[in-house]
């Protein structure tokens, strides 16, 4: 392996991996500031879509 195509696969890894920690720490952030203003929206729809199914 080259040394060019070693680069450009570092290259692309790297990127690749802080698109992934840039997702997971938007990610976080929702669930943290859901937490913080007790958001329960999410669990709500759950229990209606188990009354829906279950009817």
């Amino acid at each position: 392996m080259g040394p060019e195509l070693h680069l450009q696969l570092i290259s692309e890894r790297t990127s690749r991996l802080r698109a992934e920690a840039a997702d997971y720490r938007r990610a976080r952030e929702v669930q943290v500031h859901r937490e913080s203003t007790g958001d329960t929206s999410a669990k709500r729809r759950r229990g209606l879509f188990g009354k829906i199914i279950s009817s």
